[in-house]
Formats: structure tokens, sequence, C-alpha cells
């Protein structure tokens, strides 16, 4: 006999019970298919999961180095105070986000910054102001939360990329190095395609590229020393990955420089979900050439600190790691070549450099680079045996053959849309060069093209090698040459 407190259920209770019961066996099917998905573990569920290992990156199918999606901040080399940081400055110059632009702009996986999110709710730094799609909502800063983000900002107003860690850096070089790079003599072929190069001259670049140390071109002006140093990194693989920022002991430093280095995207996934797992704050750019003249001074071979926003700009020969850094007009910088070689004698015999922090902390990076130093003096003019020594190849580009400096004004002319002529050549041979015994460079024939077309357009004629048009532009070029 049932108790009189007992309670009958109602239809309308059997019924909300049938219905949780659906849920309940909707959401275990869920789950199932989920872990269905997931890689299966290797221990027991009643084990504590040991912190992931802190992998920088992974080779994928064609032997790239690719940087891996971090699971957890700590695998990715951040604290829980320095993406709130970021967080809280990113909503103080925005007034409102979702938490996926945040994730977006961060470049932290969603799922990694939507626990933050909720306890930087729960501890009123942030509101609600409106629910989003997928499970997101519109977050605004509470007043506590303004003034946090304020104080955030005295110390260092930077709020981009979430940052990288040194030694995940250092360890994406080592994967990506230079010294692993052995072109070929088809490679070489490749990267000078477009330029008319002797073969006895891609014999002795060869040795001196599959180095990756450094180098010396010298020569006379005008024959092409830096348009064949700024080639040289097109017969190493074509792309590499580097931090858009990286974080030393709370400081930010500026890698990624739109004005160096140009972006490379990987290809377009073709599947609806892009499997690939790709850490965002690396980015794929081509693999750097740098060049850098007279403007070069000391300044540019530290880090440089920002006074007003207080982040750090890295060195230049540290944006061209894993590429070619080219000094050209070596001898003609701001500061003296004693300066520079003696700033750099330890790293290019230690392939790592040592830098200062504006905290004052000295870090160690590496010094992955083929330096080419570019000068139309004599190497030995301008630098010790000392130096010499550590820079193993020196490579004399020399004046162009007359069969040759004939080729390369066929094919200017050609290019320019400039209708050749042989008989035009011989003349300019014969009168402007063998007569005054002047000097053929390799440079002229693009110049005089250039002249001769300028001056068609002016004239409203036909562009022609012709006799006339190149005793007028002769007479301009070489006027006081």
């Amino acid at each position: 006999m049932a108790s009189q407190n007992s309670i009958e259920p109602t239809s309308a209770a059997s019924g909300k019970a049938d219905d949780n019961g659906r849920l309940d066996a909707l959401m275990d099917r869920i789950h199932q298919l989920t872990m269905a998905q997931s890689p299966p573990r290797s221990r027991p569920a009643t084990e504590p999961a040991p912190e992931p290992p802190r992998r920088a990156g992974a080779p994928d199918r064609k032997g790239e180095w690719l940087p891996i999606e971090p699971e957890t901040l700590a695998a990715a080399g951040l604290t829980d105070g320095e993406v709130e940081a970021l967080i809280l400055k990113t909503l103080n110059g925005r007034a409102e986000a979702t938490g996926r632009y945040l994730s977006d702009h961060l470049k932290i996986p969603f799922r990694v910054i939507d626990p933050l999110m909720h306890s930087l709710k729960h501890d009123r730094l942030v509101a609600h102001k409106g629910a989003a799609p997928m499970n997101d909502y519109v977050y605004q800063l509470t007043e506590l939360g303004r003034e946090r983000a304020k104080k955030f900002s005295e110390h260092c107003t930077y709020f981009g990329s979430a940052p990288v860690p040194l030694a995940a850096y250092i360890e994406s070089v080592k994967r990506q190095t230079l010294t692993d790079q052995h072109p070929t003599e088809e490679d070489l072929h490749r990267a000078f395609e477009d330029l008319l190069i002797d073969k006895k001259m891609l014999l002795r670049l060869g040795p001196a590229i599959n180095s990756g140390r450094g180098m010396f071109l010298f020569g006379a002006p005008g024959n092409g020393k830096t348009s064949i140093a700024e080639r040289i990194t097109k017969a190493f693989g074509q792309t590499i990955w580097i931090p858009r920022a990286i974080g030393v002991d709370g400081e930010i430093m500026r890698l990624f420089d739109p004005g160096m280095h140009e972006e490379m995207p990987l290809p377009a996934n073709e599947g609806l979900l892009d499997n690939r797992k790709i850490d965002n704050r690396w980015i794929r750019i081509r693999r750097p050439t740098i060049v850098v003249g007279g403007e070069l001074t000391m300044d540019h071979l530290e880090i440089t600190l920002n006074t007003a926003t207080n982040v750090s700009e890295a060195p230049v020969q540290m944006k061209s790691n894993c590429g070619t850094l080219v000094i050209d007009d070596f001898g003609r910088q701001r500061m003296t070549t004693d300066q520079l070689l003696n700033r750099w004698i330890v790293p290019l015999e230690k392939r790592y450099d040592f830098l200062n922090l504006a905290s004052g902390k000295k870090i160690q990076v590496p010094f992955d680079q083929l330096i080419v130093f570019s000068t139309n003096l004599e190497p030995k003019q301008l630098v010790d045996d000392a130096f010499l020594r550590r820079i193993p190849y020196k490579i004399e580009v020399v004046d162009p053959s007359e069969d040759a400096f004939r080729q390369l004004l066929k094919g200017m002319a050609g290019k320019l849309g400039v209708e050749y002529s042989e008989e035009a050549a011989d003349y300019l041979m014969e009168k402007h060069y063998r007569a005054v015994n002047r000097k053929l460079r390799c440079c002229q024939p693009r110049d005089l093209i250039l002249q001769i077309l300028n001056y068609c357009r002016y004239t409203n004629t036909t562009p022609k090698l012709t006799t006339e048009s190149l005793d007028f532009a002769v007479e301009n070029y070489f006027a006081v040459m």
C-alpha cells in the first residue's frame, strides 16, 4: 500500500521525463561520435593528464616545417596573465568584441581562449553585452576592466598577435636553417634564369651559396653585384615560418616586418574543415632577402625600443635569419668598417648572436643567414686578414665580354619593345667603345635602351636602335663618365 506522502507521477511529468531521457540519449550519442574522432588515450582514465610536450612544429607531407596549434595556453608558452592583458587592451581599443574575434585577433584557438573569457566575466572585468553565434558572446569592459586595461597599456601598448616564446623561435630556426639547404646546379640556374650570367660565375657562386656562411662580391660598379646578391635566396627553399612577435620575460619584440618580409599564405584548404592545425601566431613568408646600404648604423644591429609604446623591434640580422642579408656598398656606411666587423666577428664564427633587451637582460639568438658584402673596392682594402678568414669566399664580378654585352643589348631591346639592329650595335661598339677605350658594364645596355625608348616617345617615332638614337643616348649617359 502506497504511503499517503507519496505522489503518483502525472502525465505531464511523465512526458517531461521522456523528453529529458531523449535529450540525454542525444547528448550521449554526440559525445560518443566526438570521442570516436579523437585520438585514443594511452593511459587509464583515472590518471591525471600530463602536460603535452611543447613542440614548436613538425614537418608536413612535403617536408616543410609547420608550427603546430597549441592545445593549452601552457603549451603555447603563455600565461593567463599575459593573455588577459592582451584581451583587455584589445577590448579597450574596440569597445566591444566577440570571443571569436578576440581569438582571431590574438591568433589563439577559440577553445583555448574561451575558458579565460568566462574567468574574466566571473572576475567582473568583462561583461556580456549580448549573445553571438556558435555559443559565443559579445564582450565589453566593465569599469574595473577598463581601469586594469589602462594600467596594462601604461606598461606596453601592444595588443596584437600573442607572442611566441624565444625558445620556440630558436627551435624553428634550427628546423629551417640554411645549413640544411644544399642548392644544386639546377637550383642556381633557376634562381638566375632572368639574368645573363656566365657559367664560370655560377660555378664559383654555387659552393659559396652551399656553405651558407658569407661571401664578398666585389668589382666595378654596374656589373650586377646587387642583382646577383638579391637572387641568391631563390636557390634555397622558397618559404619559411617566423613568429609575428616574440615574448621574452614579459617584453614584446616584433619580428615580422611587412617592409622586409613577403607573406606567402598556405594554399586554400580543399575540404570543409581545415585539419592542418597551424599555429596562427606564426606567419609563412618568402625566405627573406634583406638589402641594406649606406643607411646602415649600429642601431640597426641592436634591439630598438619604441619608448612611446614600449614595444621592441628586432635587429636587421635577426629579421634575415634563414635567408640572405646583403650589405650593399660595403665601406660607405655611416659607421666605419671596423665597427661593423668587430660587431659581427664572433657571430660569423659561432653562428649565434647576443642582444640586449631594454630591461638590461642579454639574450642569445641564432645568427643563421648568408651574409653578402657587396663592394666596389677590393676586400683587402677594407678589412684585415682576421675578418677575411671568416668570410671564406671572395668572388669578383668582372666586366662582361663583348659577346655578352651584345646579348644583353639585344635581350633588353626585346624586353622593352625597341626594334634591334645588328648594324646599329656594331656602330655603338666601334664608335662609342673601341674608339674611346670605354669599359663595358652590364648595366649599360639597359640604361642606353631606356634612353632610346624615352627619346622615341618624345619624338613620336617608332622605338628603334639607330645610329641617331644611339648617339643621343650615349651623349646623355656618358656626358661626365
